[in-house]
């Protein structure tokens, strides 16, 4: 089992920033490959950022060029830093694990943090 916490969240303006942080728990968090999701209201939770073990990034393309997904190992965290933050980002962001066990790959996700971004 692997905990996922969230922080960072909050109200932020147009034209703001915010960084998400998610610790999580397990002794092997760099073999995790690591994500960010977000739901908005009466939307499907959509894919934001993820990063592999190994270090590659993918975003979503209307997030490329404002957030950034990064880890850090040894602190066992995964951040989204966002830039340039537009109303349209207001939304639950959850943080997602997935590992390898044997061959099987589980799926684990954080209680979530509210974004809000005013006009």
């Amino acid at each position: 089992q692997v905990q996922l916490v969230e922080s960072g969240g909050g109200l932020v303006q147009a034209g703001g920033s915010l960084r998400l942080s998610c610790v999580a728990s397990g002794r092997t968090f760099s073999t995790y490959a690591m994500g960010w999701y977000r739901q908005a209201p009466g939307k499907q939770r959509e894919l934001v950022a993820r990063t592999t073990s190994g270090g590659s990034t993918n975003y979503a393309d209307s997030v490329k060029g404002r957030f950034t997904i990064s880890r850090d190992n040894a602190k066992n965290t995964v951040y989204l830093q966002m830039n340039s933050l537009k109303p349209e980002d207001t939304a639950v962001y959850y943080c997602n694990a997935m590992v390898n066990r044997f061959g099987t790959l589980y799926d684990y996700w954080g209680q979530g943090t509210q974004v809000t971004v005013s006009s």
